[in-house]
């Protein structure tokens, strides 16, 4: 009885580690090897950086010139939509505007104020782009670079591409908080930036996103799940993104970053409102996404539980081969995106990536509360 119970561990650990060893192998090792094909004549193309906001002065005040300062040669503007802020956010505007020409401000004075998330203003902010090209952030963001217009811009390699995929990362802070942060967010876009390179492309994320104007009326905004608080980048993507008309910039001169939540109480709410919107995902984008979720999830307890009832020299071989295959993947994604330190603690982050998947596996069913962000 116990020959055929550890015989059964050791073939069901086997199958899920076997499943991991494929999204590694046919996905992610996609992102650790790409290699971008950039537009020679990106500098010509003109664009409108789009920057939705509220009662936000002390971010807009820090992190705005590095967007305004950008090295771009081709024509382009920043788009600040002031939603209903109650701070000094339209008098800085005005300020930095007398600076900077290239500002254009759009003041929202109670206007659909009811309506949670940002939606109405973001559309707002598209429509009143005066380019094709549209590029989105956050106002808590900062470009890794004065390049990072023009990287975004040069992944627009064929008039096909539509979308642009960026990466939005969290700055370095002390403390657990931030690596666990900083993790999830890497782990996130392994994921999302991976599936584009396989043509199953599903959601970005609006601190680095690009894409067309006219891709945004053809599919009328957000109307399709406009009842919804959040969505506005990754439904979006979830329903207009395909093979051919995605791409992706992961180019370190290319990547914004964030400042992240200060308490795991604040973080976790964050992240609630994040999977409350992935039930809404096209039904093979959910698939393998809960596919590599449940394989985490009994990974840990099925090598545990091969280790104390069947052969744990054979279990930890499996495991092993496992961790190598992970830690190449991420040593080079996680140099690529500026993470490179959290490397060293990848199979502690791994672990608690099974962790996380537990604490979150409800969040997709439970209603967010109401936020603007």
């Amino acid at each position: 009885m116990m020959f055929e119970l550890g015989d059964s561990l050791l073939i069901g650990f086997g199958a899920v580690v076997a499943i991991q060893l494929f999204y590694y192998l046919f996905f992610f090792s996609r992102l650790a090897f790409h290699r971008p094909t950039p537009r020679s004549d990106a500098a010509g193309l003109p664009v409108s950086v789009v920057i939705c906001t509220r009662d936000e002065v002390r971010n807009l005040r820090q992190r705005l010139p590095s967007v305004l300062e950008q090295s771009y040669e081709a024509p382009h503007e920043v788009l600040v939509v002031n939603d209903n802020s109650m701070d000094d956010t339209a008098y800085l505007l005005d300020a930095l505007q007398l600076q900077y020409p290239l500002l254009k401000s759009v003041n929202l004075h109670q206007e659909a104020k009811h309506i949670p998330g940002k939606k109405f203003p973001l559309a707002i902010g598209i429509k009143s782009a005066r380019h094709e090209l549209v590029l989105l952030t956050d106002a808590d963001c900062s470009p890794s670079s004065p390049h990072w217009l023009q990287h975004m811009q040069s992944a627009y390699a064929s008039d096909n591409i539509e979308i642009v995929l960026g990466y939005g990362g969290y700055e370095r802070r002390p403390g657990l908080l931030n690596r666990i942060i900083r993790f999830e967010t890497f782990h996130s876009a392994l994921q999302y930036l991976s599936y584009a390179l396989a043509g199953i492309p599903y959601m970005g994320v609006g601190r680095n996103l690009s894409y067309r104007r006219d891709l945004f009326f053809r599919h009328k905004g957000f109307s399709a799940h406009n009842q919804l608080p959040g969505g506005d980048d990754d439904l979006f993507i979830n329903l207009a993104a395909h093979a051919q008309n995605t791409a992706i910039m992961i180019d370190r001169e290319a990547l914004t970053h964030s400042e992240p939540k200060a308490t795991f109480r604040d973080w976790k709410e964050q992240k609630r409102r994040h999977y409350s919107t992935g039930r809404h995902y096209h039904a093979k984008h959910q698939f393998l996404l809960g596919l590599y979720a449940v394989s985490h999830v009994l990974l840990y307890p099925l090598f545990f539980a091969c280790l104390l009832r069947a052969d744990p020299q054979m279990a930890l071989g499996i495991f092993g081969l496992r961790l190598l295959l992970q830690g190449l993947i991420f040593y080079k994604v996680m140099r690529r995106l500026e993470e490179g330190d959290l490397w060293p603690w990848y199979w502690l982050l791994d672990l608690w990536q099974w962790l996380y998947y537990l604490i979150f596996i409800r969040a997709p069913w439970m209603k967010p509360r109401p936020g603007w962000k």
